[in-house]
């Protein structure tokens, strides 16, 4: 299932609208926070539809009853971009497990690209439930190459993928790899490039909050 939280939450729609203007961009740190943001709303969203359970608590004049959390899921991002939105799912899910996996496109001079996977730390994945997060959802490709090295660490429970920005096309791609995903997206667009950048997307999101890489 693919959820668009900009529909029905302004703060989202703000926060996508802010990272999209290009008068705003300069500002990396703001960048950086707005990413941070979005990750805090989808945690609030995730979190609705994870198992709960009941306790006790005992304050200083009695006892509450309270649903809370009946696990912690584990958090991946893909390395470097993913970072700051990994941080607001952290922010809320704070006592989670952690994966990390660089993987970026290695472009060549057809103009085509391929996936490298340089670099994975993950925990048992086993019955658990997983949440990646990545910026930019475009043709799916680095997300599929990811899910797939994790998933020879274990075979989580359920999965949840978290996206500033998703293109249809990445979206239909993972759904059909994975028909029972469930995707979190700050807001959808339609289009790609022929290089494989979203339209009217935002540009690159991991240059812009960390600064201009080297091409590969």
């Amino acid at each position: 299932m693919t959820h668009n939280l900009s529909q029905n939450n302004p703060l989202m729609a703000q926060f996508i609208a802010e990272l999209r203007n290009i008068n705003l961009q300069a500002d990396r740190m703001r960048f950086r926070r707005n990413l941070e943001r979005i990750g805090e709303i989808a945690a609030c969203e995730i979190a609705r539809h994870l198992p709960v359970k009941t306790v006790d608590i005992t304050t200083p004049l009695g006892t509450a009853t309270a649903q809370v959390l009946a696990e912690q899921p584990i958090l991946g991002t893909i390395l470097r971009a993913g970072l700051p939105l990994h941080q607001g799912l952290l922010n809320y899910f704070d006592s989670a497990d952690n994966a990390f996996v660089s993987a970026y496109r290695k472009h060549h001079k057809n103009g085509k690209f391929t996936i490298l996977l340089e670099y994975l730390s993950c925990p048992d994945l086993n019955d658990r439930i997983l949440i990646l997060a990545d910026p930019m959802l475009a043709t799916g490709a680095s997300i599929l190459v990811t899910l797939e090295e994790l998933l020879r660490q274990g075979t989580p429970k359920s999965i949840h993928l978290v996206a500033a920005i998703a293109c249809t096309d990445g979206i239909r791609k993972i759904q059909q790899n994975f028909p029972d995903i469930n995707i979190w997206c700050g807001d959808i667009d339609d289009e790609l490039t022929a290089k494989g950048y979203i339209v009217p997307g935002l540009g690159d999101a991991g240059d812009l909050a960390f600064g201009e890489k080297m091409q590969n």
